[in-house]
Formats: structure tokens, C-alpha cells, sequence
């Protein structure tokens, strides 16, 4: 496998935010990419705009909630490129509301996004890097994978679970698959603009007073993937400095 360029790199999640910015960094670094979302007309721009600038970039519309459209995702890279080197599980929802709103469909929304989409993403991708002998799972959390606070204990929660997975699979990957949690704080993006709760709308738009730009946290994304095969990054927390959250 290519040690640090030319690898074969899937995102989710890549029509906007941090998706966007990791697509936008690691074809800057050489690496052919597979886009996914479900909005493919952000995704064709994006891919043109990669291409135009003298990058390998391909997109398909994606649903990471299907388990039967991830592995179609993962099989189009393959068949597109050639393998799988890295997937970036990055698509996430974040619609906050306090418990006691009730908001239960929100509540299943995230869980389908934010921990079944990492974990469809996981047995799409696994097998394939188990035959090729090698890969890189790179599943994108948040500092709400270490911390609660009101009207986000489902969406934490998510995280939370995500960070235990990302976990259990580094343990039990071993050898030849790298495993790597990245943990944002708070990022520009658009995942506050789906909160319909009034209440936590109007605490997101105070916690989010300071905000990474999305780049921080795909240069974090692109250290880690740049690592020789023999290093694995397992885990990055990235913050604003003049934030405490």
C-alpha cells in the first residue's frame, strides 16, 4: 500500500463542513477520492471543482442509514480505482432538543446517522481492506464523545458510542487496519442549522460563538491518513484555543 500518497479514499458526509474540507485537503494531497451524501448536486460541484484543479474525483449519492447503499459505495471505489485505502465515516445530524421535548423521531434520525451509518460504513469497508491486506478507518466523532450537556444526551450519546467502537475495533483490528477517532469541538459547519427546538437553537448559537474552520479539522484528518503504514494515529481531540468546550 502507498505509504503517505496516491491512496484511495472514501468520504461521507461530503457535500458540506467537514466532509467537504477532508475531500478538499487529501485531493490537495494527491489521494483519489470517492465522495458520498445525499445531496449529488453539491457532490458533482465539488468533484468538478477537484478535477478542474488537477485532482482524481469521483461522487455517488449516498445514504449512509441504507447498509445496502454503503456497500454499493464501497464497491463502486473498487471498481472505479482498484481498492479501498481509507474511509472517512464522517456523515452526522445533529438536531439537539432537551428529553423532554419528546422529539423521538430526531432521536432515531441521529441514531441512524450518527451510529449506524459509522457502523454500516465499518462492515462495507472491513472486509474489503481485511483481503487487500491493509486500510484505514477514520470515524469522525465529536468532544460530545467525552462530554454531556443539556438538550444533547441522545446526540452525545451517539457519539459516545462511536467513540467505543472506534475503540473496540482498533483493538481488535491489529496489524494490517489502522484505526483513528477524530473529535471536533465546535466547527463551522451546517449541522446546527437542523435543530428545530427553539431552546436549543438559541444555546448552539451561543456555544458556537467560537468555531473551528472545517480545515482544522480535515488537516487532522490528512496528518493522520499521512502516517507510514508501521504508525497509528488512534485518537485526536481538536478544539478552538479560546474555547473551553
Amino acid at each position: 500500500m502507498t505509504q503517505d500518497r496516491d491512496k484511495v479514499v472514501l468520504v461521507t458526509g461530503a457535500s458540506s463542513g467537514i466532509g467537504e474540507a477532508t475531500a478538499r485537503r487529501l485531493a490537495a494531497d494527491g489521494h483519489r477520492l470517492l465522495l458520498g451524501a445525499r445531496r449529488a448536486d453539491r457532490l458533482a460541484a465539488l468533484a468538478g471543482e477537484l478535477e478542474a484543479a488537477g485532482g482524481t474525483a469521483a461522487f455517488r449519492r449516498l445514504d449512509v442509514t441504507d447498509a445496502a447503499d454503503v456497500r454499493a459505495f464501497v464497491s463502486e471505489a473498487r471498481s472505479r480505482y482498484g481498492r479501498v485505502d481509507v474511509l472517512v465515516n464522517n456523515a452526522g445530524v445533529m438536531p439537539l432538543s432537551p428529553l423532554e421535548a419528546l422529539r423521538t423521531d430526531e432521536w432515531d434520525r441521529m441514531i441512524d446517522v450518527n451510529l449506524r451509518g459509522v457502523l454500516h460504513g465499518i462492515a462495507a469497508a472491513l472486509p474489503v481492506m481485511r483481503a487487500q491486506g491493509g486500510g484505514h478507518l477514520v470515524n469522525v466523532a465529536s468532544v460530545g464523545a467525552y462530554e454531556v450537556s443539556p438538550t444533547a444526551a441522545v446526540y452525545c450519546a451517539t457519539k459516545f458510542a462511536v467513540r467505543a467502537i472506534t475503540e473496540g475495533l482498533r483493538q481488535e483490528c491489529g496489524g494490517d487496519i489502522r484505526v483513528t477517532l477524530v473529535s471536533p469541538g465546535v466547527t463551522e459547519s451546517e449541522l446546527a442549522d437542523g435543530i428545530a427546538d427553539p431552546t436549543a437553537r438559541e444555546a448552539m448559537r451561543t456555544y458556537r460563538a467560537v468555531a473551528l474552520p472545517a480545515s482544522a479539522v480535515a488537516d487532522a484528518i490528512a496528518y493522520a491518513v499521512s502516517r507510514p503504514r508501521e504508525v497509528d494515529v488512534n485518537e485526536l481531540v481538536v478544539r478552538p484555543t479560546a474555547s473551553a468546550q
